[in-house]
């Protein structure tokens, strides 16, 4: 019996396939929750030593394939193995993801140590003379300093500084772009004197 099945659940796949692309969404969230539960079982089965994140990693890749390329399917022929040839792509595509990954990671015994001191974690970039600082904010254009002093400092979202001065999330980026490109120069001016 359930080779019967399997020929009829084949069927139903293929019909509720064949509605999606008629533009039928009902039939296409049908045929997702129908598939998902098949997805898993079968990439489980085939990488048993994969986690259940990397499980579900590759469905939701099968997934937004199927989404991608459901206008090539063909009525005609069978669904589950065009299905598959799918799932088997995002299968290597992962594979090749992971070793091209392994590839470039470096193992470290032990991470290194900073320490309270503040020699130990001293950076030669490091600027220290807070009056200055202010002093350069201070001489910043007006947008610039509102947009430093209120991320920057006050350490406000862009959401939230965008609301209080009216001006739009793009602008703000601008601003403070340009102001901490201003304030160094500043900074490394007035250290050269």
């Amino acid at each position: 019996m359930p080779i019967v099945r399997s020929l009829v659940d084949e069927a139903q796949l293929a019909t509720l396939m064949q509605a999606a692309q008629r533009g039928d969404d009902r039939a296409y969230q049908r045929l997702l929750s129908d598939i998902v539960p098949r997805l898993r079982f079968l990439i489980r089965k085939w990488r048993p030593f994969l986690q259940a994140s990397d499980i579900e990693d590759l469905v939701q890749d099968a997934l937004l394939s199927l989404h991608a390329v459901r206008a090539t399917y063909d009525p005609q022929r069978p669904f589950m193995p065009w299905l598959l040839a799918i799932v088997r792509n995002r299968m290597a595509d992962g594979g090749r993801r992971y070793v091209r990954r392994k590839a470039h990671e470096v193992q470290v015994a032990q991470l290194p140590v900073t320490f309270s001191d503040d020699q130990a974690n001293n950076d030669a970039n490091t600027y220290r003379d807070p009056e200055a600082l202010r002093r350069a904010v201070a001489d910043l254009p007006k947008g610039q300093r509102i947009a430093i002093e209120m991320l920057k400092l006050r350490e406000l979202s862009l959401k939230e500084v965008a609301a209080h001065t009216g001006t739009s999330v793009g602008a703000l980026k601008v601003s403070v772009h340009r102001g901490m490109v201003a304030l160094r120069k500043a900074l490394v001016k007035g250290k050269s004197r």
